[in-house]
């Protein structure tokens, strides 16, 4: 077995330190009060990511006295050392080097060839968002030889996985706005299509604002930036914001994709000025649509001619949305050969091109051939009008816009020849614009067009629209409720029953006026053969309902029954008032843990063939969950008088790299309920897990108590939900007093979010992971005990020769001055970086305060440049007596290979919730990409004493649930996306796991995410 403890050495930047030196004198006192449980030093070997050529080893000393805490006997102990193997892991990857490893491609966009008279064509809601109302519906409008979206809100690509939409032909994407809201996806989009074939797709990004600002910090974790081209039609302003009254050259209609089979055109609505909500409601049911323009074009505050007028209001690129035209060709008409021959033809070629459009010369007679002589009436193309009016000051600017004169049946300045017929319209607006009078007047303009309301519907909450983790979630949920709540959306079903009644009222007139449908998940209106013009409903996934599911779960596995029962009897037995902790001395405390003596004896609900192998099977799961409990049975003094209202840790994202089926990529959600929450890492997606646990209102609560956010490192599986959250959570609080939330990372991630604020406010202030390692917190100390003036330092620091401030050697850290193990000390910071910094920290250190706790101290790992894991530590309690208990203490490993500042950091840890992406057997690739296997993380955990350990982050590769050996899981679980693990249910946690095995016995174990990107590149 490898020894993790002596990794620490490697890393000393002291050379002179003898390489078997005990750790102990490295540990500082902050942080660490005992070593009781630290395992063996072990060889380590470092390895290039191109050769893979070992380095220097050191031998193993001798082993080190251990406590009876784990389970590994010593003559196995003695005999693992011999055998043992070196840590290795990817040092060009930790350096940032690996990138340069693979050529750079300059990707051209591909030319189709495109087919206008037979072709298959329709537009189709991806209903992202749909259940939760975190994020815009997608629309996609499907050729057969091309493709184009329409917003790519979060989730869009793990949409795509789980309905199995290709994407290998996309080749444009559309954003009504430019904002978290509609371009939270694009990241994972990109990566995906990056990744397809051998070099790649190329794609081109639309937006009404310079989408330069967000590509361009995209490209620090997408790779293959050239593939990305960004075509802005409205110029960014030099400043951040531009005057209202100056858009006004922008009212014509933008042409964008003009070819063969669609021409796609981009009408601007800016915002209004303020005034403009007031106008609105000033009775105005007794003005027509005309006065209505008419005020508000007299608005004041448009009038820039007025000099007593204050200047025009400014908006932010984020505010310009688009009003999408897509028109198609129109159809010809039926091609007659007999007029064909009459005038000389003959039949070939000819023929062809006079159905295309062309003239062509007579084969027998001089003369030229139109295809007006030979066909018969043309029908026109298909229109589709894309609307997103996302406020009501937008509105006025739609009734306003003349560019939509020429598709209104009413409008008196033209001929009914003239009018172009629109014949689907997607409403990407929300019910509070659509609802209003004004609105559903604009509606009636457009003759019989189909309506298609899919702006957010709060009656379609109870529709799961990832059903594959819907499914599994209600599975784990009827196994133990306790660890995995209802999801959100079925506990809340009763909210379709409340919806105002002047909306349903609304609703139900607009109906009757024209047709309108709401929009439904992967519903279609076909557009060719024209044949098939309207609405196709085939496609709509059906209901499914929590019961449906249990029903599935019952007939596949009849025996899940007793063991639900038996995870039951788990809480029931544990919640009696005679189950005291009794103090031991040393120490340690012990619990009678009810479920040692609980009979077995069940109700036999079984009958027929297969009952007795059922029986046998639950009672050996049992059986297995009694000898764990054996194993350990003690209970740390941090969770002595601990309620459930002291800390739950929610797990809202638990796979790797991109988003499956079933695991969204990584976020932590620390609920410390009165005291406010946490979010540690928040990769694309968050926001809809955190509505799909706790419900679209408990979500927005959840969002409003944040007290920070602290991201690991820059990879996009890891932060890319990040700027959806704070734009909720600005919106939520816009009303109230607050302060900026504070968003600890690394130093890229600035870029980043600070892209993201050009176009819309997120309402943050940034503070550099590398201000709260361990090192920098004791600087800081010292700086508040000296109460000195001069400007504290971002890390420890120490006056040069030459005057000047100079980072010290920190022997303990991979961010040594002069160690290529990162690349943090390659850049200075920017000036009045360093007192900034000072001031975020005291900042923080009020918000610890005020949630009780007592330290963040971020600890560098070995993953990527600037790889962060989290210390987290509760202050003491005291109980009714006046005893002093200490607080509760939570590691969490981010992305990394085994590496002793985590396992210093775990010391003592009540929980420690570690990566495991490969399982044992994959120790190879988890070495090539620096990442860690089952065991290994296992092993981090039990060196360091930790009570509890959660594996997470597994590899894609493992749908469900990952491989791993059960003899390592006495103290473990295995993560499941909303797990919701209460501090006062932690001593239970490893029992659970036996029965979530037999959840997953008929699962077989195959790569889904490698089979999803055959799907969307295999055509």
């Amino acid at each position: 077995m490898p020894q993790i403890a002596n990794f620490k050495r490697f890393f000393s930047a002291n050379p002179s330190v003898p390489p078997f030196l005990s750790l102990k004198p490295y540990l500082s006192p902050l942080l660490f009060r005992h070593r009781n449980h630290l395992k063996p030093p072990f060889p380590l070997t470092v390895l290039s990511s191109s050769a893979g050529r070992p380095r220097k080893t050191y031998p193993p000393p001798p082993p080190w006295s251990r406590s009876n805490s784990t389970l590994r006997e010593a003559n196995t102990r003695e005999k693992s050392m011999e055998e043992a193997e070196p840590v290795r892991f990817n040092k060009r990857r930790v350096e940032g080097r690996d990138k340069n490893d693979k050529p750079k491609k300059d990707l051209q966009l591909k030319v189709r060839k495109l087919n206008p008279v037979n072709t298959i064509s329709y537009v189709q809601i991806l209903g992202t968002g749909m259940d939760t109302q975190d994020t815009s519906s997608s629309v996609l409008l499907f050729f057969d030889q091309q493709r184009f979206i329409f917003n790519a809100g979060e989730g869009l690509q793990r949409f795509c996985t789980e309905h199995k939409i290709k994407l290998s032909k996309i080749d444009h994407i559309f954003l009504s706005r430019v904002c978290s809201e509609t371009a939270g996806g694009l990241p994972g989009l990109l990566l995906t299509l990056a990744g397809m074939g051998d070099e790649g797709m190329s794609v081109n990004i639309w937006g009404p604002s310079d989408l330069k600002y967000l590509l361009d910090a995209m490209r620090l974790f997408i790779p293959n930036a050239a593939m990305v081209h960004t075509h802005s039609f409205r110029a960014a302003p030099g400043a951040d914001g531009v005057a209202l009254a100056d858009l006004g050259k922008f009212a014509e209609p933008i042409v964008l994709v003009n070819n063969e089979v669609i021409k796609i055109s981009a009408i601007l609505l800016q915002p209004g000025c303020s005034e403009v909500p007031q106008l609105m409601r000033e009775d105005s049911s007794m003005l027509t649509i005309e006065e209505k323009k008419d005020n508000f074009l007299k608005s004041p505050l448009l009038n820039s001619q007025d000099p007593n007028t204050k200047d025009p209001p400014v908006i932010k690129p984020g505010d310009i949305s688009v009003v999408y035209v897509c028109e198609l060709p129109e159809i010809k008409g039926k091609f007659d050969p007999a007029k064909a021959s009459a005038l000389g033809l003959k039949a070939g070629p000819k023929y062809r091109e006079l159905q295309l459009g062309h003239s062509v010369m007579s084969d027998r007679q001089n003369i030229m051939v139109h295809p007006s002589d030979v066909l018969g009436p043309s029908v026109p193309g298909p229109i589709v009008l894309l609307v997103d009016c996302p406020t009501l000051s937008h509105l006025q600017e739609l009734l306003s816009t003349q560019s939509l004169g020429i598709f209104y049946v009413d409008a008196l300045d033209h001929n009914l020849d003239t009018v172009k017929s629109v014949n689907c319209i997607i409403h990407l607006s929300p019910s509070s614009v659509t609802v209003t009078p004004e609105y559903q007047n604009w509606m009636k303009r457009f003759g019989g067009a189909q309506h298609i309301m899919a702006g957010h519907e709060i009656k379609k909450l109870e529709i799961p629209v990832l059903k594959s983790s819907a499914r599994i979630t209600a599975r784990l949920n009827y196994l133990c409720p306790q660890f995995f709540p209802a999801p959100g959306f079925w506990s809340l079903q009763h909210q379709k029953n409340s919806i105002p009644e002047y909306i349903t009222s609304c609703e139900g007139s607009v109906q009757k006026a024209c047709e309108s449908v709401s929009a439904e998940n992967l519903l279609k209106f076909y557009l060719r053969p024209y044949a098939q013009l309207g609405l196709d409903r085939s496609s709509i996934p059906s209901l499914l309902t929590p019961t449906e599911v249990v029903g599935e779960l019952l007939s596949e596995i009849p025996e899940i029954e007793i063991a639900a029962e038996q995870v039951g009897q788990f809480w029931q037995g544990y919640q009696k008032p005679e189950n005291v902790i009794v103090p031991r001395p040393d120490d340690e405390v012990m619990i009678e843990e009810p479920w040692m003596k609980w009979n077995t004896s069940t109700p036999d609900i079984y009958s027929g063939k297969g009952a007795g192998e059922a029986k046998e099977e639950i009672q050996h799961i049992h059986n297995a969950s009694i000898d764990e409990s054996k194993h350990e049975s003690y209970i740390p003094d941090c969770l002595e008088n601990i309620t459930r209202e002291d800390m739950e840790v929610v797990l809202l994202g638990t796979g790797s790299s991109q988003p499956s089926k079933y695991r969204n990529v990584s976020s932590i959600y620390i609920n410390l309920f009165s005291k406010g929450s946490l979010l540690f890492d928040c990769g694309e997606g968050t926001l809809g897990q955190l509505k799909r646990r706790f419900g679209v209102k408990g979500a927005d609560d959840a969002v409003r108590s944040l007290r920070c956010v602290w991201i690991s490192h820059i990879h996009a599986d890891h932060h890319t939900g990040l700027a959806r959250i704070l734009a909720l959570r600005r919106e939520l609080l816009k009303e109230v007093p607050h302060e900026p939330l504070l968003v600890i990372g690394p130093k890229q991630l600035k870029r980043f979010l600070g892209a993201y604020q050009k176009l819309e406010d997120l309402d943050m202030q940034f503070l550099d992971c590398r201000h709260t390692i361990e090192s920098s917190w004791n600087a800081f100390n010292d700086k508040l005990k000296s109460n000195s003036n001069e400007l504290p330092p971002r890390s420890p620091i120490c006056n040069d020769e030459k005057g000047g401030q100079s980072v010290m050697t920190i022997e303990t850290t991979l961010f040594a001055r002069g160690n290529r193990m990162q690349s943090y000390w390659k850049g200075p910071d920017s000036s009045g970086d360093t007192g900034m910094g000072f001031q975020i920290l005291m900042k923080l250190k009020k918000v610890l305060d005020e949630a009780e706790l007592e330290a963040l101290i971020s600890v560098p790992v070995v993953h990527c440049p600037q790889a962060f894991g989290l210390m987290l530590k509760a202050k003491e309690r005291t109980n009714s007596v006046g005893k002093r208990i200490p607080g509760w203490k939570l590691v969490y490993s981010g992305d990394t290979r085994p590496c002793p500042e985590l396992i210093d950091a775990s010391l003592g840890a009540t929980v420690l919730i570690h990566e495991a992406t490969f399982e044992d057997g994959m120790v190879e690739e988890a070495i090539a990409k620096n990442h860690s296997t089952t065991k290994e993380a296992i092993e981090v955990g039990t060196s360091a004493g930790a009570y509890r350990i959660i594996l997470t982050h597994f590899s894609q590769r493992y749908p469900k649930i990952p491989i791993f050996d059960e003899s390592h899981m006495h103290k473990t679980c295995i993560a499941f996306d909303m797990m919701s693990i209460n501090i006062a249910d932690l001593p239970l946690l490893p029992k659970v796991l036996p029965y979530i095995k037999l959840l997953f016995k008929n699962e077989m174990m195959f790569g889904e995410s490698d089979e999803a990107v055959c799907q969307a590149s295999g055509e």
